[in-house]
């Protein structure tokens, strides 16, 4: 919506790091202000105080604690979480408030700190993989890459759950473009790159970079 309302003004987009789903815009360039307005984002590293006595916790197990201190999920931006250990991009003014209200994850203590950026072996990293369908629609791709039926894949997109640049996407005869990022809610992350060739069957080979 934000896309197709801004006409003439420089702008850009920015989630913490690349490829992040939820982000935030920041208007102007150097260009026309003299400046360029570095974005209000703190990064927030979370982790047990002690690894030898932690659960096992997931993504949901920190978002939902985040969450539980009251604060709006707009605040927040795609949460990283390797091995125990969270980095949570979040806007500058509730940094704070969550360094030091959040000291429990089911059951286990934690303590958070602010970090310049996400570590770099921190970030995921999509694997490019190929795999045939028969047309580019959006249900096909998702049940091929998935390894669902279309039935269900479709139902994904008519349930909101399929997000195509952060955008739902209702529409599962959708074709996606090259850099679409795709997001499916319970199976994953990709990229979509395009057709790689045409088998002699008249099915499609197509290449993905899709985030395990």
């Amino acid at each position: 919506m934000l896309k197709s309302c801004i006409k003439g003004v420089p702008y850009c987009f920015d989630g913490g790091y690349e490829n992040a789903e939820k982000a935030i815009c920041v208007f102007g360039s150097e260009e026309l202000c003299g400046y360029i307005e570095p974005a209000p984002i703190s990064y927030i590293k979370i982790e047990p105080c002690s690894m030898k006595f932690s659960g096992n916790l997931a993504h949901r197990d920190f978002l939902g604690s985040i969450m539980s201190l009251g604060i709006r999920r707009s605040t927040l931006g795609d949460l990283i979480v390797k091995e125990n250990v969270a980095f949570a991009p979040c806007l500058d003014n509730i940094a704070d408030y969550i360094c030091e209200n959040l000291v429990e994850i089911k059951h286990t203590n934690v303590r958070c700190s602010k970090a310049d950026k996400i570590p770099e072996d921190s970030l995921p990293k999509p694997v490019e993989s190929e795999f045939v369908v028969a047309s580019e629609r959006l249900d096909s791709v998702i049940s091929s890459i998935y390894k669902i039926s279309r039935s269900e894949s479709k139902a994904l997109c008519e349930h909101e759950k399929v997000l195509v640049g952060g955008i739902p996407m209702l529409s599962a005869s959708y074709t996606p473009k090259e850099s679409d990022i795709v997001s499916v809610r319970g199976h994953g992350k990709f990229i979509y790159c395009g057709i790689k060739l045409e088998t002699k069957k008249g099915r499609l080979r197509c290449t993905a970079k899709i985030y395990k």
